[in-house]
């Protein structure tokens, strides 16, 4: 049985070396954006409650950002929660924000974080999450604010379709005051007020979804328009090095024309 799981281990390196090989002097998505989904039917299929998936899932997150430090690609964007994953049963919504408030206390003191000059930031509205959330989630904005060679954006209590309300509102507030036009507006002043705007390039390169659904569920409505998508039949608590290769090299393999 050893014998068989060390045989299993040294295929694994054999392969993620060959897929290494293949993507590393190709064209690197500069920003990737991934739906972090299939963390609950993990959890069922090791007949464990819901929040160990979660649990997981947070674990998964920080082996991902040293994968994608080690591809070079500056930006990452992760959609974690959304404005509907509100509706769950009230305990598992209470774990994910405790799972949430854990991890933002580790990024406070991550060297990665600081010797990478990562940028973090929370997207979504904010306002919808616990008090003690908030207050951590400022905390590490504040003592990232300044770095500008990564980026890492956190979607929690996100809507693609709140995200472009959103930006209207604050359009409409100050065509009402004055300070803008409506002759002004065009896409370019529309980007400046999504929640994405302290980035230079809003837009990923790269969307990719675990758990094998495809579609987007509302993550990055305006910011897809031209994105790569791929769908991983995978759950994020088993998404691996050799899986985000995969998802690269398909990019990588695309003819990206913009619409030209």
């Amino acid at each position: 049985m050893l014998k068989g799981f060390l045989s299993a281990i040294g295929a694994y390196k054999l392969y993620e070396k060959w897929l290494w090989h293949q993507v590393k002097n190709g064209v690197k998505p500069g920003h990737i954006a991934i739906i972090l989904d299939g963390n609950r039917r993990w959890a069922s299929e090791q007949a464990l409650n819901p929040w160990f998936g979660h649990e997981k899932g947070a674990e998964k997150v920080d082996e991902l950002l040293d994968w994608c430090l080690k591809l070079g690609v500056k930006s990452i964007t992760l959609y974690a929660f959304s404005t509907e994953n509100f509706r769950r049963s009230k305990n598992e919504v209470e774990e994910i924000m405790r799972i949430a408030q854990e991890q933002f206390r580790k990024i406070l003191t991550d060297e990665r974080i600081h010797k990478n000059k990562v940028h973090v930031k929370v997207i979504g509205r904010l306002s919808l999450l616990p008090k003690d959330l908030q207050q951590l989630i400022m905390d590490v904005e504040n003592a990232t604010q300044d770095y500008d060679e990564h980026f890492l954006n956190l979607a929690l209590a996100y809507g693609g379709r709140a995200e472009i309300v959103d930006a209207a509102k604050k359009i409409a507030d100050k065509v009402y005051k004055g300070e803008l036009s409506p002759e002004e507006i065009d896409e370019q002043v529309f980007e400046k007020y999504l929640y994405t705007s302290h980035m230079s390039k809003q837009d990923p390169d790269l969307i990719i979804r675990t758990s094998g659904e495809e579609r987007l569920s509302g993550f990055l409505l305006w910011q897809s328009a031209y994105s790569e998508l791929c769908f991983l039949d995978v759950y994020w608590p088993g998404f691996r090095f050799i899986d985000l290769l995969r998802a690269v090299r398909t990019f990588q393999r695309r003819t990206r024309r913009f619409g030209q």
